[in-house]
């Protein structure tokens, strides 16, 4: 499950979570627009229906959706780092914020875990450690609260869809 936490100067937002797949799928799909709208979103609620990556440094980026009621939306920016499979950072400018622009910082860190199982026995298992943080928010909490939501719910799609096996 993933979580999200505000900076204390409510400047940032950091969501986390632990996904079963090797940072290379990870990687792949947040980084591939074939894959991207595949899982971004979720029905009654919006859903990104196209992608268009120049993955490089100053590529820009621009994912297009549709809200629950219709509305078309549009998310896009610059690629100011690109280090596949461990981390990707761009600006972030979405259509429902003006010009209120942000940074976002995706890094990925392999990681080995011992959980226990439900049935008893000490599970372990390798994947992902996924980290999200976003920037900029200036002490517009209302703004970090809402991305801080929206981070939990794409990180929850992704998860879902890096581990699935097709």
């Amino acid at each position: 499950m993933a979580t999200a936490t505000i900076t204390p100067d409510q400047n940032a937002v950091v969501a986390e979570i632990f996904i079963a797949a090797p940072p290379a799928r990870v990687f792949q799909a947040i980084s591939d627009p074939t894959q991207l709208p595949r899982w971004w979103g979720q029905d009654g609620l919006y859903r990104v229906t196209k992608s268009t990556m120049d993955l490089r440094p100053g590529g820009k980026w621009r994912s297009d959706g549709l809200g629950a009621d219709g509305t078309e939306f549009y998310v896009e920016g610059e690629y100011l780092e690109v280090d596949p499979p461990r981390k990707l950072v761009h600006t972030w400018i979405g259509s429902y914020t003006g010009k209120q622009q942000t940074i976002v910082r995706w890094e990925l860190e392999p990681l080995t875990v011992n959980a226990l199982h439900p049935s008893g026995p000490r599970k372990s298992g390798t994947g992902t450690l996924v980290r999200v943080t976003q920037e900029g928010f200036a002490g517009s909490l209302d703004q970090a609260k809402a991305h801080g939501d929206g981070w939990k719910r794409v990180l929850g799609w992704l998860e879902s869809f890096a581990t699935k096996t097709e």
